[in-house]
């Protein structure tokens, strides 16, 4: 049954959606010259709306239309890829605001409202609006559906949403051939704007599942009306921002105020989209790194990705083949232990993460298969964003999540370069996560742990990053880090000395592994770290 927005027809709009920008992918994409001329907004938001379908798809059957709602909204910013996917998630959320919460499916005119907060919406998330764009598109659209719903008889419930889509779609087609004299770029190249044809895609979707009248295919224009043909190459030069930087955001609310603000002053086409503590951030800079390091300011940045937008004019950076192994420390002794081992090492100041130019840089420079090893929880990111760039100009990129420079150091152990890369990384990988990590610290305020309070100069023993236990003494500490960790059994326990720990304190555990663990087999090595007196791993 046609004229009715129920469960089934969302779901039938959002995977006719994705198969009609599927099809018109490389049409948009050649349309694509604004912000940047990269060629992929059709792919994007193919993407974005696949992605958006694939969670209703996992939705049980029999689920309300609240929850197909916040299931879509939540797929689509998940799932959102480029400055054009990331605003369409922003008016999927839109419509999810206003008819998900309804008793029944909606008429024209509470479609109408929905389209109207969606468009609101998204211009509210981009901190520099455009007119020209995709969202000058999409408030016509909802000019164009609220004045159709306005008018009398379409109110009724048998027509109002028939007509009220259909207004929305034609609204949007007329304001798509209306872009290319709104924005000088599009003008120049004799194009309509690429995000916001795709735009009339999904709509166009939409009135098709409304009305069941499916059309054999759905039009995307060669250029603009009147507009002379593109010259063969792309005249516009590529002079913006060098890297595009998205990643999903766990941040609340009030933290990203602030965001915007410090991503705004780095550089352009921002787009933050989302709420109630998860984001989908979007930026173009030439500082990735200051990206990423914004985003973690602000919370728990992931599924961070950084694409550089020039590939086309040359690679950034000098590309070697071959294997290597790159670790990531802040230690002197730290360091030479993992030369040793064969790795080549970035170094960071104490307390901070490499800047992500700089790992980026080394990564790129190794050779084509790399392996990184961030041995920091705060450096995991940052690692994760710099081995993204470097896929992007084809090299084969591992990071092995080792949270401790011990299980960077076991990660290496097992390193073996005549293995096949993949087999190889999943060797490392193993051999990390089967080492257990601990560390000794020393307070230095008052505050409340998990083994109870501390004050300023007590001992802290922590286990894989919780309090396990506090004392006055470092090398009574120590042995109580050492017995909980072994407790469950380890056949290797490896002690890296700090650089300002107490004298005689290898000697001192050594000794009583002997005592109390005879059978545990113990590596001592100067870590020369400055704040950990001691690190430790079991393996």
């Amino acid at each position: 049954m046609g004229e009715v927005l129920d469960v089934a027809a969302i779901r039938r709009w959002c995977r006719g959606a994705a198969e009609a920008l599927g099809r018109t992918r490389a049409e948009i994409d050649a349309l694509n010259v604004f912000p940047v001329p990269d060629g992929d907004t059709g792919t994007n938001l193919h993407l974005t709306v696949t992605a958006a379908a694939d969670a209703l798809d996992e939705l049980p059957d029999g689920a309300a239309a609240p929850d197909t709602w916040r299931a879509l909204a939540r797929g689509a910013l998940l799932g959102a890829r480029g400055n054009s996917g990331v605003i369409l998630s922003q008016v999927i959320r839109g419509l999810a605001d206003v008819l998900g919460p309804l008793d029944a499916p909606p008429d024209g005119t509470a479609f109408a409202g929905a389209l109207e907060h969606a468009s609101g919406l998204a211009r509210g998330a981009v901190e520099h609006p455009v007119e020209g764009t995709i969202l000058s598109v999409l408030a016509a659209a909802a000019a164009a559906c609220t004045s159709a719903t306005a008018m009398p008889g379409a109110g009724a419930v048998e027509n109002g949403l028939a007509e009220a889509t259909r207004a929305a779609a034609g609204g949007a087609r007329q304001a798509l051939l209306r872009t290319t004299a709104q924005l000088d770029v599009l003008a120049r190249n004799g194009v309509v704007d690429a995000g916001a044809a795709g735009l009339c895609v999904v709509l166009d979707a939409l009135v098709a599942v409304i009305t069941e009248e499916y059309p054999e295919r759905y039009e995307v224009p060669a250029r603009a009306v009147g507009s002379p043909a593109p010259a063969q190459e792309r005249p516009e030069p590529r002079n913006g921002p060098g890297y595009e930087v998205m990643y999903l955001l766990y941040a609340p609310d009030d933290a990203v105020h602030a965001l915007r603000e410090k991503l705004d002053r780095l550089g352009d086409s921002l787009v933050v989209v989302g709420g109630d503590g998860l984001w989908n951030v979007h930026v173009h800079v030439d500082d990735a790194g200051a990206a990423v390091e914004a985003g973690l300011a602000a919370g728990r940045p992931h599924r961070i990705r950084v694409t550089y937008l020039h590939a086309g004019t040359g690679e950034p950076h000098a590309r070697h083949t071959g294997r290597a192994v790159i670790a990531v420390t802040a230690a002197d002794g730290l360091a030479a232990l993992f030369e040793e081992c064969g790795a080549r090492v970035v170094r960071r100041d104490p307390g901070a993460a490499p800047p992500l130019a700089v790992l980026a840089e080394v990564i790129l420079a190794a050779g084509d298969e790399v392996t990184v090893l961030p041995n920091e929880p705060e450096v995991l990111s940052l690692a994760e964003a710099a081995a993204e760039r470097a896929r992007e100009v084809g090299a084969r990129i591992a990071v092995v999540p080792t949270k401790a420079s011990v299980q960077g150091m076991a990660a290496l152990a097992v390193h073996d370069p005549l293995r096949r890369f993949g087999e190889d990384v999943a060797e490392m990988t193993r051999a990390a996560g089967a080492t257990r990590f601990g560390h000794l610290d020393v307070a230095e305020r008052e505050a409340v742990t998990g083994a109870g309070p501390c004050r300023p100069g007590d001992v802290l023993g922590l286990i894989e990053g919780e309090v396990a236990t506090i004392g006055a003494d470092v090398a009574d500490v120590a042995r109580r880090v050492l017995d909980r960790m072994l407790s469950g059994g380890g056949e290797l326990a490896t002690l890296i000395i700090g650089l300002y720990a107490p004298r005689g304190l290898a000697a001192a555990l050594e000794e009583h592994l002997r005592d109390a663990h005879p059978d545990v087999e113990v590596g001592v090595y100067d870590g020369g770290q400055e704040r950990y007196p001691l690190l430790i791993g079991v393996e």
